[in-house]
C-alpha cells in the first residue's frame, strides 16, 4: 500500500501582514533612482529633518525605520505558519540588525 503525500500550502492570516510593514520600511528608507526616499518626504511634511546637517549627515529616516521593521519580525515570529510571513521576519530581521549595527557604529564614532 502506497502512501500519497498531501503538499500543506500556507494561508493567507495574521502573520501574512509580516511582509506588509517590512515593504513599508523598505519604501521609507531606501532612495530609489535619483529622487530622495519616500521617508524623506513624509518626515519633512511633518517638520522634522531626514538628515542630521540640512540635506547631508547622518540619514535618520534609516532609524525611523525601525518603527516597521519590529513589528514585521514580532507578526513573522508569531505567526510563521501564514504566508509571507517568514520573508517579512527574515527580510525586517537582517535590516534591523543592519540598522542597529549602524546605530552601535554611530555611537562609538563619537565617544
Amino acid at each position: 500500500m502506497t502512501t500519497i503525500e498531501v503538499k500543506k500550502t500556507k494561508n493567507i492570516g495574521l502573520g501574512s501582514l509580516s511582509f506588509v510593514p517590512c515593504l513599508l520600511g523598505i519604501l521609507f528608507t531606501f532612495e530609489f533612482g535619483d529622487k530622495s526616499c519616500i521617508g524623506d518626504h513624509i518626515l519633512h511634511t511633518i517638520g522634522i529633518s531626514g538628515w542630521s546637517n540640512g540635506d547631508s549627515g547622518i540619514h535618520y529616516t534609516v532609524f525611523y525605520s525601525a518603527i516597521f521593521f519590529i513589528p514585521s519580525f514580532i507578526i513573522g515570529h508569531i505567526y510563521p505558519d501564514n504566508r509571507g510571513a517568514k520573508a517579512g521576519k527574515i527580510i525586517s530581521g537582517i535590516l534591523s540588525v543592519l540598522i542597529l549595527s549602524a546605530l552601535i557604529t554611530f555611537i562609538i564614532s563619537f565617544v
